[in-house]
């Protein structure tokens, strides 16, 4: 009746196996390290660049843990070790070595952290969790997006359609302008203006297009639709969100968490940086592009920008935006040598400024570059020919701003500025607390309940402890493999898990007893007792898995994570708790022929309303 089927003890035999194996690489914690990178695009990093660090080391007589070469997207190598102050030194030796002028380096020496698995447990993908902000330190922002921004840009974009679709169709005699939160486009032919109309609201389908009179013209009146309207700021969080995790992965972050907070916030952390000055310039920079011809003196509708300290008066017309650009990276001006940025514009970008310069020799074309809401010309060029989809940026720039400047547009034009609202730094140090306290809850928890299940259950208990034992070890190999962040209310889901999981054993426990109280002999107790609670069991863990599927669904940060832990300390309790504790159980009492007695403390007997005392319930 006992008899536990070979094929379970081997099920779970290798799945405690793998457990162990893979939660193994989150004993080793984390070493310092420093990463090495090209920092220009002309500079490459190669196998080659390994040996010349080592070579530096062994010079300055720092003694490493090991070096790697990394050949994904952005190559680098990897010096680990032992301490930070050993780190601190080598980054000095490794940076003076490779970058004897600061002012334009080749390399970027980067501080880093990299897990301490050794390689055997690495190569078969044995990977460490990964930490969250509060357990590992890092930068935390909050941004807010300026919606206004960006539909005034999208109000802005629609003019240099209208105009495009009139021309398109032969409708002329019309002029645009923008009034406010609207684009009107005046005709002095009511005909016109009736052709306008429906051709524009055929070609833009975003806005409302009506006529009104006005006086001896008629005017063609394009308003924003109020589903437009929802779509343009959901598109712009989406969009910002997109550029900010372009960005985050050029700064090499692991894991960042970037996502939407409320209808226009977006949190930003960044776990692990400890250049946080860096992170911060790149976050929350708002950098976009705007091509515009310079204004004529008799143009009415112009914007006025700095160039150089002095105001230049630039046309409203947008010919090209950040959005049309393809490719961006630094390099150096062929005549002058200076820093400088090629941009590669796409097939529509490199369109226009074809007709716009071919239309226009001879007179000057601004590049402006805006940040946080304010624009500065960075180039303002006379045009001595026509050119198509690329050219070039120079100005009073050093080779680091020029890489900056090269990565924020190749990352990705934001669709509106965006300010740092709540900005908080994590120290390493706080995160080594937060790991502690939280290692000991879950410590101190695990001794109170194995010391209350063994004395109130005996061996029973014991072997619930075991189970419970690993049901932690899965849990945690768990995470490692699907490489979850582990923050601190994850760990708080963890110490949840351990007092919900051995529920599922006081369900068996109990279920036994109340066989044995019924009369049935020691080999039935068992038996009905794991069969018959496996339903509850069940029923139990499937409410609460909803519950934490809702938490999932519904909660954002940390929420979240509490409930991916929370749904997976779920899932490997009840193998835990059935598969492990019932394998346990059936191997210890299958040694006799038949079972005599379950060791599983004080029994209550009804029939004579006295307790039992002897630890083993003999039947």
């Amino acid at each position: 009746m006992n008899r536990y089927p070979l094929w379970k003890y081997i099920t779970v035999i290798v799945v405690v196996a793998l457990g162990f194996l893979y939660s193994l690489p989150n004993l080793f914690g984390e070493q310092p390290a420093v990463q090495v990178s090209s920092a220009r695009p002309t500079v490459k990093v190669d196998p080659a660049a390994l040996t010349r660090v080592e070579e530096i080391l062994t010079t300055a007589k720092i003694q490493h843990r090991g070096m790697s070469f990394d050949g994904g997207n952005s190559p680098s190598v990897r010096a680990r070790f032992a301490d930070v102050e050993t780190q601190k030194l080598a980054k000095e030796a490794i940076e003076s070595a490779l970058n004897p002028d600061k002012d334009a380096p080749n390399y970027t020496v980067a501080l880093s952290l990299v897990p301490a698995s050794p390689s055997w447990l690495t190569s078969i993908r044995a990977l460490p969790m990964y930490l969250g902000l509060d357990l590992r330190g890092g930068v935390h922002f909050l941004l807010q997006v300026d919606m206004k921004a960006a539909v005034a840009k999208r109000i802005e974009t629609v003019q240099t359609d209208i105009r495009t679709t009139l021309r398109d169709k032969n409708i002329r005699g019309g002029s645009t302008s923008r009034v406010g939160d609207t684009v009107e486009v005046r005709f002095t032919d009511a005909e016109q203006a009736d052709r306008a109309r429906i051709a524009l609201a055929d070609a833009i389908q975003e806005f409302n297009f009506t006529t009104v009179a006005d006086g001896s013209n008629v005017v063609v009146r394009a308003t924003l639709k109020p589903e437009s309207l929802r779509t343009i700021q959901d598109s712009a969080i989406q969009q910002n969100i997109s550029t900010l995790n372009n960005r985050v992965n050029e700064l090499g972050v692991a894991e960042p968490v970037i996502q939407q907070q409320g209808a226009d916030r977006i949190v930003v952390q960044l776990p692990g940086v400890q250049d946080v000055a860096r992170a911060k310039n790149i976050i929350g920079r708002t950098a976009t592009l705007e091509f515009r011809m310079n204004a004529e003196p008799n143009d009415v509708l112009s914007d006025t920008f700095p160039d150089g300290g002095r105001p230049v008066n630039v046309k409203r017309q947008i010919l090209v935006t950040g959005d049309n650009l393809a490719d961006a990276q630094p390099g150096f001006d062929s005549q002058t040598q200076q820093p400088s940025v090629n941009l590669v514009l796409d097939a529509k970008g490199g369109r226009i400024m074809r007709d716009t310069t071919r239309d226009n020799i001879g007179k000057q074309m601004a590049i402006i570059l805006f940040e946080k809401g304010k624009g500065e010309i960075i180039s303002n060029a006379t045009i001595r020919g026509e050119f198509g989809n690329r050219f070039q940026i120079s100005g009073a720039m050093n080779t680091q701003q020029a890489n900056d400047l090269a990565l924020l547009l190749r990352a990705g034009s934001l669709a509106a500025p965006m300010d740092i609202v709540e900005e908080r730094t994590v120290g390493a140090s706080l995160g080594k607390e937060n790991i502690e306290a939280g290692f000991k809850s879950m410590l101190w928890g695990f001794i109170a309940i194995s010391v209350f299940m063994v004395v109130y259950y005996a061996l029973m208990g014991l072997f619930s402890v075991l189970a419970l034992a690993a049901n932690v070890m899965l849990l945690i190999a768990l995470l490692s493999v699907i490489q979850a962040t582990l923050t601190l209310p994850g760990i708080a889901a963890i110490a949840l898990t351990l007092g919900m999981a051995i529920d599922a054993n006081v369900l068996i426990n109990e279920r036994i007893r109340e066989e044995l109280r019924a009369g049935r002999s020691a080999a039935q107790a068992l038996s009905e007792g794991f069969d018959k609670a496996w339903a509850t069991i069940l029923d139990s863990n499937i409410t609460t898995l909803i519950a934490g599927v809702a938490l999932f669904a519904f909660g954002s940060g940390p929420i979240r994570g509490f409930a991916v832990v929370h749904c997976l300390g779920i899932l490997t309790s009840m193998f835990s708790a059935v598969m492990v504790a019932r394998a346990l159980t059936m191997f210890w009492y299958s040694r006799e022929k038949k079972v005599k007695s379950i060791s599983i403390g004080q029994i209550w007997r009804p029939e004579d309303g006295k307790n039992n005392n002897k630890t083993e319930a003999k039947v």
